[in-house]
């Protein structure tokens, strides 16, 4: 088992710590289910590998006004708190309107086996080739890799699907999210190139526009980013080198809330090293995160 250290930040955690860490390459390829059962289903762009670095709730609502994978809402028992989510794209909140509404874990897993070779055009197949063109693909063929993602995701639906039957879904922008007091975890597509791809990416976010509908809103704010972030006060939090030297940044908005009044939690901290951790493909771990 390999470990890094990393610094990690906030009232929550607020010293250095050690952690086992999977190969954020790796784990974007295969799946290993002890490693993904904390989402219902692959969904590029998700906070699986970083999730806990987040602060922890501290309203009773959740709300993610960018579902996607909805990874903020099912980390540790985050998902036993009233969630409501807000997906634009019609096809991931059909999956959700399914999982919430429909599925239980003998449907689950009474889905199709997918093997290497067929066709399918099922998008919650689809989205399982771990690539972000994904979201482009009206039909694919099968790889070992997707055959071997999907029945581990069938497996982890199926076991975890309880989690979501009391949780709501408004499909739509996210100004349709309602006007409550809650702990938002805002998630979009990041600005520029690392934003493309997605059905509702980059191109079509005024992201001025988002950051002032963000501050309005009641109760605690989480606002993740990416390193084009530049239209909140955005605070590192984590580097993430992936192959060919490739690195992304990782940065946050935090607002603990207090009757909307907006208090960056870094003006109280000393925190002169904040991006000392990383997290690299030869960093590998036989432990689950």
């Amino acid at each position: 088992m390999h470990t890094i250290a990393l610094w990690t930040w906030g009232t929550w955690l607020n010293q250095l710590e050690v952690y086992p860490v999977q190969s954020a390459f790796l784990n974007a390829i295969v799946f290993r289910p002890e490693v993904v059962k904390k989402l219902l289903f692959y969904y590029y762009g998700r906070k699986k590998q970083i999730v806990r670095h987040y602060p922890a709730p501290r309203c009773q609502t959740i709300l993610e006004p960018f579902a996607g994978a909805a990874s903020y809402a099912l980390n540790a028992d985050n998902w036993r708190r009233d969630v409501v989510l807000v997906e634009r794209d019609h096809r991931v909140a059909a999956i959700w309107h399914w999982l919430i509404e429909e599925a239980t874990p003998s449907s689950i897993l009474a889905l199709p086996d997918l093997h290497a070779g067929e066709k399918s055009s099922d998008f919650l197949q689809i989205i399982h080739a771990a690539t972000k063109m994904a979201f482009k693909y009206k039909t694919i063929k099968a790889t070992p890799v997707l055959e071997r993602n999907w029945e581990i995701s069938r497996r982890v639906m199926a076991a975890s699907v309880h989690k979501v039957k009391h949780w709501s879904l408004i499909e739509g922008d996210y100004t349709e999210a309602p006007d409550i007091e809650a702990t938002w975890f805002v998630d979009p597509p990041y600005k520029a190139g690392p934003g493309q791809g997605y059905n509702h990416g980059s191109s079509e976010l005024d992201y001025e526009a988002l950051a002032k509908w963000a501050l309005r809103r009641k109760g605690q704010l989480i606002f993740c980013e990416g390193e084009f972030g530049d239209y909140l006060p955005f605070h590192p939090l984590l580097q993430l080198a992936g192959i060919a030297g490739k690195r992304s940044r990782e940065v946050v908005y935090y607002s603990p809330g207090e009757h909307n009044r907006q208090r960056s939690l870094f003006g109280e901290l000393e925190w002169e090293h904040p991006i000392d951790q990383q997290i690299t493909p030869s960093t590998l771990s036989n432990t689950s995160m």
